[in-house]
C-alpha cells in the first residue's frame, strides 16, 4: 500500500504533468507575470464554468473575502453576521475593516450556519451576512436569500471549501456554489479542490456596477494607470497561478466526483457505527437519497471529509491515527468566540452548544483525488477498531 496522506498534490500532478508544465512554460516564454493572457483566459473560463457574469481574480481567498466586503460599502461599525465554527480568516477579515462580526452556532450535521441563529441576531445595524459553505457543501442559500431581501441585507459567499458544488431550489433549479449571494469569494490554496501550486483567489458576482468597483479595489484602486478612483489594495492573481489552474479547471468536476467516490467508501464502511456520525448531504440531491451520498450527489464535494466522534476518544484517536501512519486533521479544535482575538462579552456560551460539541467531537480523515480503496479500507479498520476498543 502506498504511504497515505491527507491531500496528494504530488500523485494529482503525475495525472496532469504535461499540461500543468506547457502551461507554465509558456508563460515563461511571454514573460507576462502580472495580469498577463494566462489571467484573463482563466477568468473568462471559470465565468463559463460557474455561470457567473463576472470573476475578479486576486491574490488569496482571505483578500476575496476583504475585497467584497469593501467592495461593498459596508463602514467601521456595520454589523456582519459569520458563523462560528470556521477558520479564522472569515472573521479576520470583518476585524480588520472595523465591521462587529456576529458570530452564530451551526447545524449539528451539516456544520453550516444555523439559520434561525442567523435570524436571531440580525439587527438595526446589521448589513451583511457571510455563509461559510463549509467541507463542501453549501448553507441554506435560499433561507439565507430570503432573510436578506427581508432585512435588506447583503449575502457574501464564502466559498473556499466548495468550488464546483451544486445549491439545489425547492423548484429544483441548481446553481452554483458562491453564484448565489450578492457576492462570492473563494480560495485556490493548493490543497483545496480547485488549487494552485501557490496562493490564488477570485471574487463572484452578477451586479455589473459591483464587478466594476472590485476590479478596481484588487489594482490599488485604478482603472486607468496611476488613477487612483477607490480606495484599493494589491492583490492579483499571478500568471503562473492562472495557468496552473485554468490546467486543472476541465478536470474540477472529475476530481469533485473522485472525493464522492471516496467519500461513500467510508460512510459505507462507517454505517451502523453507533458512535461515529458521518457527513450528511444538505440538498437532498434529487430528493430521494435520505441525506446520504448518493450515487447521483452533486451537492458536496468533500473538501473534507469529517466524521464525529461522540464517545470522547476523538484525541485518543487523532494520536492513535498518527502512530499508524494516518494522517488526520481537527477542523476546528477552538471555537471563534473562544478565541483571544475574537473572543467578545457579547457572546453567551448558552448560544453556542453546537459549535462547543463539534470542537470535541469532529475529525478528518485523508480526503483526495487520488485515494484508492485499499488505503480506505486500512483507514476505516483503523478507526472502527479504536473507537470500539
Amino acid at each position: 500500500m502506498k504511504k497515505i496522506q491527507m491531500v496528494d498534490l504530488g500523485g494529482q500532478y503525475e495525472g496532469i504533468k504535461e499540461q500543468v508544465n506547457l502551461a507554465i512554460a509558456e508563460v515563461m516564454e511571454t514573460s507576462a507575470f502580472i495580469n498577463g493572457p494566462e489571467v484573463q483566459t482563466f477568468q473568462k473560463d471559470l465565468e463559463a464554468y460557474l455561470g457567473v457574469k463576472h470573476v475578479i481574480p486576486c491574490a488569496n481567498g482571505t483578500d476575496a473575502l476583504q475585497i467584497a466586503m469593501m467592495g461593498l460599502g459596508l463602514q467601521p461599525g456595520d454589523e456582519v453576521i459569520t458563523a462560528d465554527f470556521t477558520f479564522a480568516a472569515t472573521v479576520e477579515v470583518i476585524a480588520l475593516l472595523q465591521l462587529t462580526p456576529v458570530l452564530v452556532d451551526v447545524e449539528p450535521d451539516t456544520f453550516n450556519i444555523d439559520i434561525k441563529a442567523v435570524e436571531k441576531a440580525i439587527s438595526p445595524k446589521t448589513k451583511a451576512i457571510v455563509p461559510v459553505h463549509l467541507f463542501g457543501q453549501c448553507a441554506n442559500m435560499e433561507a439565507l436569500m430570503a432573510l436578506a431581501k427581508k432585512h435588506n441585507l447583503y449575502i457574501i459567499e464564502d466559498n473556499a471549501q466548495a468550488i464546483g458544488a451544486d445549491y439545489t431550489f425547492e423548484d429544483g433549479s441548481k446553481q452554483k456554489a458562491g453564484t448565489i449571494g450578492h457576492v462570492g469569494a473563494t480560495s485556490f490554496f493548493p490543497s483545496k479542490n480547485l488549487g494552485a501550486y501557490g496562493d490564488g483567489g477570485a471574487i463572484f458576482t452578477n451586479d455589473d456596477d459591483l464587478a466594476h468597483t472590485l476590479r478596481g479595489i484588487v489594482n490599488h484602486g485604478m482603472y486607468e494607470r496611476y488613477h487612483h478612483d477607490v480606495v484599493g489594495v494589491n492583490s492579483r492573481l499571478d500568471s503562473i497561478q492562472a495557468a496552473v489552474l485554468r490546467a486543472k479547471l476541465p478536470k474540477l468536476d472529475g476530481y469533485c466526483d473522485a472525493r464522492r467516490a471516496a467519500a461513500r467508501k467510508y460512510s459505507a464502511a462507517f454505517k451502523g457505527q453507533e458512535n461515529i456520525i458521518v457527513p450528511k448531504t444538505v440538498n437532498y440531491c434529487d430528493g430521494r437519497c435520505d441525506r446520504n451520498i448518493c450515487d447521483t450527489c452533486d451537492c458536496h464535494v468533500f473538501h473534507q471529509y469529517t466524521l464525529r466522534i461522540t464517545n470522547g476518544k476523538r484525541d485518543a484517536l487523532v494520536k492513535h491515527l498518527g502512530e499508524q501512519d494516518i494522517p488526520s486533521g481537527v477542523y476546528y479544535p477552538i471555537p471563534l468566540h473562544k478565541q483571544k482575538a475574537y473572543a467578545d462579552e457579547r457572546y453567551n456560551e448558552a448560544d453556542f452548544p453546537v459549535t462547543n460539541q463539534l470542537v470535541k467531537d469532529v475529525i478528518s480523515l485523508p480526503m483526495h483525488t487520488e485515494l484508492d480503496h485499499e488505503q480506505i479500507r486500512f483507514i476505516t479498520k483503523a478507526v472502527i477498531d479504536f473507537v470500539n476498543g
